[in-house]
Protein backbone atom coordinates (compact mmCIF):
# COMPACT_ATOMS: atom_id res chain seq x y z
CA UNK A 1 0.00 0.00 0.00
CA UNK A 2 1.31 3.45 -0.92
CA UNK A 3 2.26 5.50 2.13
CA UNK A 4 3.76 8.62 0.55
CA UNK A 5 2.33 11.30 -1.69
CA UNK A 6 3.69 11.50 -5.25
CA UNK A 7 5.52 14.48 -6.71
CA UNK A 8 2.39 15.99 -8.21
CA UNK A 9 1.24 18.93 -10.30
CA UNK A 10 -2.44 19.87 -10.14
CA UNK A 11 -3.90 22.25 -12.70
CA UNK A 12 -7.07 24.33 -12.86
CA UNK A 13 -8.04 26.98 -15.39
CA UNK A 14 -6.28 29.67 -13.34
CA UNK A 15 -3.85 27.87 -11.04
CA UNK A 16 -0.98 25.39 -10.95
CA UNK A 17 -0.30 23.55 -7.68
CA UNK A 18 3.21 22.10 -7.57
CA UNK A 19 6.10 21.35 -5.24
CA UNK A 20 7.72 24.36 -3.59
CA UNK A 21 10.92 25.52 -5.28
CA UNK A 22 13.86 27.54 -3.94
CA UNK A 23 12.92 30.40 -6.24
CA UNK A 24 9.67 30.71 -4.23
CA UNK A 25 11.55 31.71 -1.05
CA UNK A 26 11.29 35.53 -1.34
CA UNK A 27 7.57 35.49 -2.16
CA UNK A 28 6.93 32.83 0.50
CA UNK A 29 8.68 34.89 3.17
CA UNK A 30 6.75 38.01 2.18
CA UNK A 31 3.46 36.11 2.37
CA UNK A 32 4.26 34.65 5.79
CA UNK A 33 4.93 38.10 7.24
CA UNK A 34 1.36 39.22 6.49
CA UNK A 35 -0.74 40.27 9.50
CA UNK A 36 -3.49 37.70 8.87
CA UNK A 37 -1.02 34.86 8.46
CA UNK A 38 0.72 35.88 11.67
CA UNK A 39 -2.60 36.05 13.54
CA UNK A 40 -3.97 32.65 12.51
CA UNK A 41 -0.90 30.42 12.15
CA UNK A 42 2.09 29.39 14.24
CA UNK A 43 4.57 30.76 11.67
CA UNK A 44 7.48 32.50 13.48
CA UNK A 45 7.44 36.29 13.27
CA UNK A 46 9.23 37.95 11.62
CA UNK A 47 9.59 35.25 8.95
CA UNK A 48 12.89 35.33 7.06
CA UNK A 49 13.90 34.14 3.60
CA UNK A 50 16.28 31.73 5.32
CA UNK A 51 13.31 30.19 7.13
CA UNK A 52 11.42 29.97 3.83
CA UNK A 53 14.35 28.14 2.23
CA UNK A 54 14.51 25.67 5.13
CA UNK A 55 10.79 24.99 4.66
CA UNK A 56 11.30 24.42 0.91
CA UNK A 57 14.53 22.38 1.00
CA UNK A 58 14.24 20.54 4.33
CA UNK A 59 10.80 20.48 5.95
CA UNK A 60 8.58 19.91 2.89
CA UNK A 61 10.69 17.10 1.35
CA UNK A 62 11.00 15.37 4.74
CA UNK A 63 7.24 15.50 5.37
CA UNK A 64 6.52 13.98 1.95
CA UNK A 65 9.21 11.29 2.21
CA UNK A 66 7.98 10.27 5.67
CA UNK A 67 4.40 10.03 4.44
CA UNK A 68 3.15 12.62 6.91
CA UNK A 69 1.98 15.20 4.40
CA UNK A 70 2.48 17.31 1.30
CA UNK A 71 3.20 21.02 0.78
CA UNK A 72 2.09 22.53 -2.53
CA UNK A 73 2.87 25.96 -3.93
CA UNK A 74 -0.21 27.58 -5.47
CA UNK A 75 0.74 29.69 -8.48
CA UNK A 76 -1.12 31.68 -11.12
CA UNK A 77 -1.15 29.83 -14.43
CA UNK A 78 -0.50 32.93 -16.53
CA UNK A 79 2.05 34.80 -14.40
CA UNK A 80 3.59 31.93 -12.36
CA UNK A 81 3.32 34.26 -9.35
CA UNK A 82 3.05 32.56 -5.95
CA UNK A 83 -0.56 32.85 -4.79
CA UNK A 84 -0.34 30.73 -1.67
CA UNK A 85 0.30 27.31 -0.16
CA UNK A 86 -1.86 24.24 0.41
CA UNK A 87 -0.62 21.86 3.10
CA UNK A 88 -1.61 18.31 3.92
CA UNK A 89 -0.55 16.90 7.27
CA UNK A 90 -1.29 14.35 10.00
CA UNK A 91 -1.96 11.82 7.24
CA UNK A 92 -3.31 8.40 8.21
CA UNK A 93 -2.73 6.00 5.31
CA UNK A 94 -4.76 3.15 6.81
CA UNK A 95 -7.81 5.36 7.30
CA UNK A 96 -6.99 7.26 4.07
CA UNK A 97 -7.45 10.56 5.88
CA UNK A 98 -5.45 13.78 5.97
CA UNK A 99 -5.71 17.31 7.35
CA UNK A 100 -5.72 20.24 4.92
CA UNK A 101 -4.77 23.88 5.51
CA UNK A 102 -4.23 26.80 3.16
CA UNK A 103 -2.61 30.24 3.14
CA UNK A 104 -3.22 32.88 0.49
CA UNK A 105 -1.07 35.96 -0.12
CA UNK A 106 -2.80 39.24 0.76
CA UNK A 107 -2.68 40.56 -2.82
CA UNK A 108 -4.51 37.45 -4.07
CA UNK A 109 -7.39 37.38 -1.60
CA UNK A 110 -10.94 37.90 -2.76
CA UNK A 111 -10.37 36.11 -6.09
CA UNK A 112 -11.59 32.67 -5.00
CA UNK A 113 -8.07 31.22 -5.18
CA UNK A 114 -8.23 29.51 -1.78
CA UNK A 115 -11.47 27.69 -2.64
CA UNK A 116 -10.21 26.78 -6.11
CA UNK A 117 -6.92 25.38 -4.79
CA UNK A 118 -8.55 23.52 -1.90
CA UNK A 119 -11.24 22.00 -4.14
CA UNK A 120 -8.66 20.90 -6.73
CA UNK A 121 -6.57 19.27 -4.00
CA UNK A 122 -9.63 17.51 -2.58
CA UNK A 123 -10.65 16.23 -6.04
CA UNK A 124 -7.16 14.84 -6.54
CA UNK A 125 -7.07 13.22 -3.10
CA UNK A 126 -10.45 11.54 -3.52
CA UNK A 127 -10.11 10.69 -7.21
CA UNK A 128 -6.46 9.75 -7.69
CA UNK A 129 -5.28 8.89 -4.18
CA UNK A 130 -8.53 7.19 -3.08
CA UNK A 131 -8.72 9.08 0.20
CA UNK A 132 -11.94 8.82 2.21
CA UNK A 133 -11.74 11.87 4.48
CA UNK A 134 -10.19 15.34 4.60
CA UNK A 135 -10.25 17.33 7.83
CA UNK A 136 -9.89 21.09 8.25
CA UNK A 137 -9.51 23.03 11.48
CA UNK A 138 -10.23 26.74 11.59
CA UNK A 139 -9.85 29.14 14.49
CA UNK A 140 -13.24 30.21 15.84
CA UNK A 141 -12.84 33.82 14.65
CA UNK A 142 -11.15 33.04 11.31
CA UNK A 143 -14.26 33.60 9.21
CA UNK A 144 -12.37 33.78 5.90
CA UNK A 145 -11.00 30.25 6.35
CA UNK A 146 -14.42 29.01 7.44
CA UNK A 147 -16.00 30.42 4.27
CA UNK A 148 -13.50 28.49 2.15
CA UNK A 149 -14.37 25.28 4.00
CA UNK A 150 -18.06 25.85 3.38
CA UNK A 151 -17.57 26.67 -0.32
CA UNK A 152 -15.84 23.36 -1.03
CA UNK A 153 -18.55 21.35 0.72
CA UNK A 154 -17.09 20.75 4.18
CA UNK A 155 -19.45 19.88 7.01
CA UNK A 156 -18.92 21.42 10.44
CA UNK A 157 -18.50 18.52 12.84
CA UNK A 158 -17.92 20.23 16.18
CA UNK A 159 -15.74 22.46 18.31
CA UNK A 160 -12.47 21.66 20.06
CA UNK A 161 -12.63 24.03 23.00
CA UNK A 162 -9.47 25.98 23.88
CA UNK A 163 -7.48 23.88 21.37
CA UNK A 164 -6.11 26.72 19.22
CA UNK A 165 -3.42 29.31 19.89
CA UNK A 166 -3.91 32.41 17.72
CA UNK A 167 -2.04 35.70 18.05
CA UNK A 168 -3.03 39.32 18.49
CA UNK A 169 -1.17 42.61 18.48
CA UNK A 170 -0.35 44.31 21.77
CA UNK A 171 -0.26 48.06 22.36
CA UNK A 172 3.49 48.15 21.73
CA UNK A 173 3.08 46.43 18.35
CA UNK A 174 4.40 43.01 19.37
CA UNK A 175 2.48 39.74 19.15
CA UNK A 176 0.93 37.88 22.07
CA UNK A 177 -0.76 34.48 22.16
CA UNK A 178 -4.54 34.28 22.30
CA UNK A 179 -6.25 31.02 23.19
CA UNK A 180 -9.41 30.20 21.27
CA UNK A 181 -11.45 27.28 19.91
CA UNK A 182 -10.96 25.16 16.79
CA UNK A 183 -13.93 24.43 14.55
CA UNK A 184 -13.49 20.99 12.98
CA UNK A 185 -14.70 20.45 9.41
CA UNK A 186 -14.95 17.12 7.60
CA UNK A 187 -15.03 16.50 3.85
CA UNK A 188 -15.97 13.13 2.33
CA UNK A 189 -16.01 12.19 -1.37
CA UNK A 190 -19.79 12.46 -1.60
CA UNK A 191 -19.68 15.99 -0.15
CA UNK A 192 -18.12 17.20 -3.41
CA UNK A 193 -21.21 16.34 -5.46
CA UNK A 194 -22.26 19.53 -7.24
CA UNK A 195 -19.64 21.74 -5.56
CA UNK A 196 -17.57 22.25 -8.71
CA UNK A 197 -20.68 23.24 -10.68
CA UNK A 198 -21.69 25.72 -7.99
CA UNK A 199 -18.25 27.31 -8.05
CA UNK A 200 -18.33 27.48 -11.84
CA UNK A 201 -21.68 29.27 -11.70
CA UNK A 202 -20.07 31.75 -9.29
CA UNK A 203 -17.35 32.42 -11.85
CA UNK A 204 -14.60 30.16 -10.51
CA UNK A 205 -12.87 27.30 -12.29
CA UNK A 206 -14.43 23.83 -12.16
CA UNK A 207 -11.72 22.18 -14.29
CA UNK A 208 -9.07 20.14 -12.50
CA UNK A 209 -6.31 17.94 -13.91
CA UNK A 210 -3.19 16.40 -12.42
CA UNK A 211 0.01 14.77 -13.57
Amino acid sequence: MTTTFPDISINTDRLVLRALEEADAPALAEMMNDEMVAAWTAVPQPYTEAAARRWITEYAPTERAAGRGLDLAVTEFLTQRLVGVVQLGNTNWRVRSTEMSYIIAPWARGEGYASEAALATAQWLFGDQKFERIELRTAADNTASQQVAQKIGCISEGVLRNACIARTRTEDGSWTDLRTDFIVWGLLPEDLDGVADQMAEAGYSSYTDWS
